[in-house]
């Protein structure tokens, strides 16, 4: 074991103590490993990833998700495609509205 010696907020502590607690017998060190623990397994953003981009043409007028530039129907626009996978971009989950980025805005996505 070694000891570290750091200081927390008073928010910090009261929270410390109320997951110490509630989770793991006021064991404020299990509790923090555990805290750390989550964070790292969150390190990587496991979640949803834009794994590339399908043209659409545009029959409405449609902003840019990215950048908020309006386009007129006609334009072509692109639309992510998304699977799992880790990144610090990483969606938890799927955006439910419609996502269509520009081709400069995709362009530097990809980057």
């Amino acid at each position: 074991m070694k000891r570290l010696n750091f200081t927390l907020d008073a928010e910090a502590v009261a929270l410390l103590d109320e997951l110490a607690t509630t989770y793991y017998g006021g064991n404020k060190s299990r509790t923090v490993r555990a805290a750390l623990e989550s964070l790292a397994a969150h390190t990587g953003h496991d979640g949803w990833v834009i794994a590339g981009y399908t043209p659409v043409q545009l029959h409405h007028e449609a902003a840019c998700y990215t950048c908020g530039t309006t386009y007129s129907a006609g334009d072509i626009l692109m639309r992510p495609v998304f699977e799992r996978g880790a990144s610090p971009q990483a969606l938890t989950s799927i955006p439910a509205e419609e996502w269509l980025d520009c081709p400069q805005c995709a362009e530097d996505r990809a980057v």
